[in-house]
């Protein structure tokens, strides 16, 4: 029989390599939406308008319209977000947004947040929602300093850093985005896509976007740092 103290160390480790090997936490499974909450303007007043957010052949599906947004209960920081995704059909637009809080900030659709865009052919683009964030190269990457801004009307889009990191149309994107502190870095198919500092805000929801295509999910992963 084990002493008390062994019992104690035993305990120490299994703690201690817990801590070293945090384990990947699946954000959606592959059965229903729990653990997620949809904000879709046009549901607020019309009983007609159908949730752009659906499961289907085990995959989280938007599709696209009505835009919105469908978000994550729970709020996270210190993680590693891989998703991997496809356009259904044409390609189009959709992000990744993290550090989520405040509802419909930006044009009474868009939660504050950074956005990690998806759109074909801009993955690993940042877009600043009431949130802002800096990178290397900053007036290169967004513009003419005067027009920068986080609000409807100023310069909010920071470009990638690289060009063709997507695969073709109709097949499986994986994109990782890590989120340390207040900095943000990307992959697009292990191509190291982006990297953002003082970011203003550290933590925050996760959410993903209905935004005029189609795009399937089979993958919502979330590491902890």
């Amino acid at each position: 029989m084990l002493k008390p103290i062994s019992l104690i160390l035993l305990a120490v480790c299994a703690l201690a390599c817990k801590t070293q090997s945090p384990q990947p936490i699946s954000l959606f499974n592959g059965q229903d939406l729990s653990g997620w909450h949809i904000d879709v303007p046009d549901m607020d007043n019309d009983s007609t308008a159908r949730n752009p957010f659906i499961v289907r052949n085990n995959m989280l599906v938007s599709l696209g319209k009505p835009n919105g947004h469908i978000i994550t209960d729970a709020a996270f920081q210190n993680y590693k977000l891989e998703v991997q995704y496809r356009f259904a059909g044409e390609p189009g637009n959709c992000g990744v947004l993290v550090h989520a809080s405040t509802p419909r900030a930006l044009y009474s659709m868009f939660p504050k947040s950074i956005e990690v865009q998806m759109m074909h052919e801009n993955a690993g683009d940042f877009w600043c929602i009431v949130e802002d964030i800096a990178v290397p190269e900053m007036e290169k990457r967004r513009g003419p300093k005067e027009n920068w801004g986080i609000t409807e009307g100023k310069e909010r889009r920071v470009i990638n850093l690289t060009d063709g990191s997507e695969k073709k149309l109709g097949e499986w994107n994986t994109m990782v985005i890590e989120c340390s502190g207040n900095s943000i870095k990307v992959w697009v198919n292990d191509e190291f896509v982006n990297h953002g500092t003082d970011c203003t805000a550290s933590k925050g929801q996760i959410a993903l976007q209905a935004e005029g295509a189609e795009v399937e999910f089979r993958k919502v992963e979330l590491t902890p740092l």
